[in-house]
C-alpha cells in the first residue's frame, strides 16, 4: 500500500492520508482548497486531487468516480459543476453532487473525494 500525507493541519489532528493506493486502486480523501469563492475553491481542489493520484503513479485519466459536497447547493451547485465540467470535459467519471450544511471550516464551500482505476 502506498500512501500520499495530506499538507493540512487537519490531516495530522484527524490521523488521514490524502490519497492511499492499494494494488490498481487510488482514493483520494475529501479535498478542500482556499479560493474566494466555490468556482475558485472547486478548481484548487482538484488540482489537489490530481496531483495526489500522479504521485501514486495515476493520471487525471484515471478517475473513475468523484463525490462533491457542496454547502449552499443552491448557489454554489453552477460554479462547483463548471469546475468539474472543465476539469473532466475528456473524462467524464461518475460523479455525485450532494448538498451539506457544513464542511469543517467555515470558509469551506465545497468538498471533493475520486476514485481512480489504474487496471488499463
Amino acid at each position: 500500500m502506498q500512501r500520499v500525507a495530506t499538507q493540512t493541519d487537519h490531516g495530522s489532528q484527524i490521523s488521514y492520508s490524502r490519497a492511499i493506493r492499494r494494488g490498481e486502486v487510488i482514493e483520494v480523501s475529501g479535498t478542500t482548497a482556499p479560493g474566494a469563492d466555490a468556482y475558485e475553491q472547486a478548481q484548487a481542489a482538484l488540482e489537489i486531487i490530481r496531483a495526489a493520484i500522479e504521485a501514486l503513479g495515476g493520471g487525471r485519466g484515471d478517475i473513475v468516480r468523484t463525490r462533491m459536497y457542496v454547502c449552499d447547493i443552491t448557489t454554489n451547485a453552477p460554479d462547483v459543476g463548471r469546475a468539474h465540467r472543465e476539469f473532466f470535459a475528456d473524462v467524464m467519471p461518475t460523479t455525485g453532487m450532494y448538498g451539506v450544511t457544513g464542511l469543517l471550516e467555515p470558509w469551506m464551500l465545497v468538498e471533493i473525494e475520486a476514485t481512480a482505476l489504474l487496471y488499463e
